[in-house]
């Protein structure tokens, strides 16, 4: 399974990057109400931390990101897993598709990770390109100028595909 598809379910919710249960049961191809009662027989697995129900207000505005909406008719608020939680999930789901999935998704959280810290460092390069930029006064404008482009290519890469306003 390509990371771009995991990626474009991960969204940041309470300012955590979480998957939906509805997301989540469509990748292990299992309906959502399966997902949902595995968990409640073991819910003792999964804590705040790695598992919440989302708000009313936080589906309202999960549900606005979308064009159409693909959530139907549903009776109860979506759960929001964390990466703890899907990693859990590989305890509850235990067929070979759910192993897979949960392989593809423990890597995509892992290069997110790395992606952030990736652009976390940049952004100290840019600060230290930029202090030392001041005090040599010949290249002044070359440096600012390098500094400026390097932030606004970071800028456009880190607009998120899909936030929620938490």
């Amino acid at each position: 399974m390509p990371i771009e598809i995991i990626e474009k379910k991960i969204f940041l919710v309470r300012g955590r990057k979480v998957m939906i249960d509805r997301d989540l049961a469509e990748l292990y191809e299992v309906e959502t109400k399966v997902l949902i009662q595995s968990i409640k027989r073991n819910i003792d697995r999964f804590p705040a931390d790695f598992m919440f129900q989302l708000t009313k207000e936080e589906f309202t505005n999960l549900r606005s990101q979308f064009v159409t909406s693909k959530w139907g008719g549903r009776r109860y608020l979506p759960y929001a897993f964390t990466e703890q939680g899907v990693a859990m999930l590989s305890s509850v789901l235990k067929s070979k598709r759910a192993i897979q999935v949960n392989i593809q998704i423990m890597r995509t959280f892992t290069q997110i990770r790395k992606m952030i810290l990736t652009r976390s460092q940049l952004q100290t390069l840019i600060a230290q390109v930029e202090k030392h930029g001041l005090e040599i006064k010949t290249n002044k404008g070359q440096i600012h100028q390098i500094a400026k482009l390097i932030t606004q290519m970071m800028t456009v890469e880190e607009k998120p595909k899909r936030k929620m306003g938490f």
